[in-house]
């Protein structure tokens, strides 16, 4: 079967500011495994992954100009995408999540801050995106390690689907954990509270795999943070300029 074609990116198409369009999403991993700690979710992530060190190195690889479309996918409260938009504000930004209580919490900041970003409810999904609108370059922080290795599949194939030709892919995320110690931190913080079956094939390194597997080229790992919490790997890669599923029929 043939994949829909997309129109030209359009960035001017149905991108509200603080818009929060809603899709119907199925069961997944609330903020810090478990739904009574998403209020803590800013914090806790600020004072257990030295989130400052590795969203500032995630700007300047994505390294946003005025005219691209980025998608956040699993923007979780948008402080990536916060942090993009103060770097370039002319950009146009879109959330997408399946959590509506970390939603109205990326609302409320993005609202506060001025910030012109829209968010969507919902999973990764060709048709989630408004009509005409398409990424230019696509990131993600912190969602795969909580997610089953199907649905880490699954998610890259559709990031790669969604991008325009050449787009860019930026990923932070718990990776291999190929130190003794890095391992013990992740094994008694995250693995704790994701559990050990969703995380461990991050932890044993299968992340840039998946990404060539999605069909991604160009695949770097660009830095690595240590953390309380294990070790955070962020990649960047790119689909390809002539991509063979764009022009399946």
């Amino acid at each position: 079967m043939g994949r829909r074609k997309y129109d030209k990116v359009n960035r001017d198409s149905r991108l509200r500011e603080n818009a929060l369009v809603t899709a119907v999403p199925n069961d997944y991993t609330p903020a810090l495994g478990i739904r009574m700690l998403t209020p803590l979710y800013d914090a806790a992530i600020g004072a257990l992954t030295r989130e400052k060190t590795w969203r500032a190195a995630m700007v300047r690889e994505v390294a946003p100009v005025s005219e691209d479309c980025i998608l956040d996918i699993g923007c979780g409260t948008a402080s990536l995408l916060l942090a993009l938009a103060r770097a370039e504000p002319r950009a146009s930004y879109l959330g997408i999540d399946p959590d509506a209580e970390v939603l109205a919490r990326a609302t409320a900041k993005a609202k506060a801050a001025g910030a012109a970003i829209a968010f969507v409810q919902g999973f990764a999904a060709d048709d989630i995106l408004p009509q005409g609108w398409r990424p230019t370059k696509i990131v993600s922080s912190l969602v795969l390690h909580q997610v089953p290795l199907t649905e880490k599949r699954r998610i890259l194939e559709v990031a790669l689907d969604m991008l325009i030709p050449g787009g860019g892919f930026h990923l932070a995320d718990y990776g291999a954990q190929d130190e003794a110690f890095m391992r013990i931190l992740f094994r008694n913080t995250v693995q704790r509270l994701d559990g050990i079956a969703d995380t461990q094939p991050n932890a044993d390194g299968i992340l840039p795999r998946l990404m060539a597997d999605a069909g991604f080229v160009g695949i770097d790992e660009r830095a690595r943070v240590r953390t309380s919490t294990g070790m955070i790997r962020l990649y960047s890669a790119q689909k390809p300029a002539a991509s063979t599923k764009e022009n399946s029929t």
